[in-house]
């Protein structure tokens, strides 16, 4: 089957890879995606399927699927970039991937005579927006059995799981005067905010390793001899627990308020953006994957530690059985959102492992429609 998968990529190749570079040299932010969804639903339209967009309740999403019955096999497409960078995060190759995985698993399905479904789906704004989480609420899900989908890195490795995400602005409001006439009749702002980034960073040593805890000065005032009487701080909360993540989020706001106190201020705590789930990585979808890439070449590793970034793939990764495993775009450590990511993701080495990591992708939505006994084996989250 793996082989009839990669031939089937091999067909589109060229088609792959000019929606690829498309995307690459136009970058889009989250919501925006307008170019890129377009031409990812014209390609899919050219090979014969048919294509609901917009869907789900955003515009820039979109949806195409192929056979009948159950199980429904569900791939993510991705195709948002970042702002000033571009597509340093590869997602121009995470909607070839999709796609070219899609249309092999659905040829299969075809030529093969089998039953089950494939379905892609288009989803927008995972950098900071997401684009998954309010696809869920609209029912993307709701027929779907299991999911994936795959990730440049600078190595190929399975999923090992992301952090939950909350992000927060805390404003503080206190009291404008003279620093140096009158320093006595200001309450300051800006104190306000030293003070919660102690109180964060002295509370680091009582949380374990999987949590994360970040934050920057977004407002520090106006000038060093006016008291500020606004400052302000943006806050991201991370852990792959997502039963820490609630212990965090109460302990943040309980530093937020030990601030209030000690200056006077008073604080506006305001969520920014839509939280993420921790991601729960499948381990019979891993090891399937795993083996199907390294049949075609591919040497993959087994990080030490988890990962510690994070993605609204965790959403769906806790509704149903899901992987998001990484395929490589350069044959050295290169740190991701960065601008050599960014170059790297357009170059025939990303492309190519992309495509190897599609088959690899198809191999493991075909086997979960075919194989009773595997999707028996990924529903109960077994690994033997």
């Amino acid at each position: 089957m793996l082989s009839f998968l990669v031939d089937e990529i091999a067909g589109i190749k060229g088609d792959l890879r000019k929606l690829s570079d498309d995307i690459w040299n136009n970058p889009e932010l989250a919501y925006q995606e307008h170019f890129a969804s377009t031409q990812a639903k014209n390609l899919l339209e050219n090979l014969g399927y048919s294509v609901k967009k917009p869907c789900f309740g955003l515009d820039t999403a979109f949806t195409a699927e192929y056979g009948s019955g159950t199980p429904v096999f569900a791939i993510f497409a991705e195709y948002d970039a970042l702002p000033e960078i571009g597509h340093g995060c590869g997602h121009n190759l995470i909607c070839a991937a999709a796609i070219a995985a899609f249309h092999a698993a659905a040829r299969a399905i075809s030529e093969k005579k089998l039953s089950g479904k494939v379905v892609l789906l288009g989803s927008p704004a995972e950098e900071s927006g997401g684009g998954k989480v309010r696809m869920i609420e609209n029912g993307c899900l709701q027929s779907v059995d299991a999911a994936m989908m795959v990730h440049p890195s600078f190595r190929a490795i399975p999923d090992t799981g992301s952090t939950a995400i909350s992000r927060f602005d805390v404003i503080f409001h206190g009291k404008a005067s003279h620093a140096a006439g009158a320093p006595e009749l200001g309450v300051n702002a800006l104190a306000a905010v030293n003070l919660l980034f102690a109180g964060v960073n002295a509370y680091r040593e009582q949380t374990p390793e999987n949590v994360r805890m970040h934050g920057i000065i977004t407002c520090g005032g106006e000038a060093p001899n006016i008291t500020p009487d606004l400052a302000s701080c943006r806050f991201f909360l991370r852990s792959t627990d997502q039963k820490w993540m609630e212990k965090i989020e109460k302990r943040f706001l309980d530093i937020v308020r030990g601030a209030e106190l000690m200056t006077g201020a008073t604080a506006e705590v305001k969520p920014f953006n839509i939280p993420y789930k921790a991601r729960r990585p499948n381990d019979a979808l891993n090891r399937n994957f795993l083996e199907g890439i390294t049949k075609l070449g591919v040497k993959y590793i087994i990080p030490a530690t988890g990962g510690r970034g994070s993605s609204d793939f965790g959403n769906v990764s806790q509704l149903i059985p899901g992987i998001h495993p990484y395929f490589p775009v350069a044959d050295h450590e290169i740190p991701g959102h960065s601008q050599l990511f960014r170059d790297a993701c357009g170059t025939d080495f990303a492309f190519g492992n992309a495509m190897t990591a599609a088959a690899a992708m198809a191999d493991t939505a075909v086997k979960y429609i075919t194989d009773a006994n595997f999707k028996a084996e990924v529903d109960a989250g077994i690994a033997k």
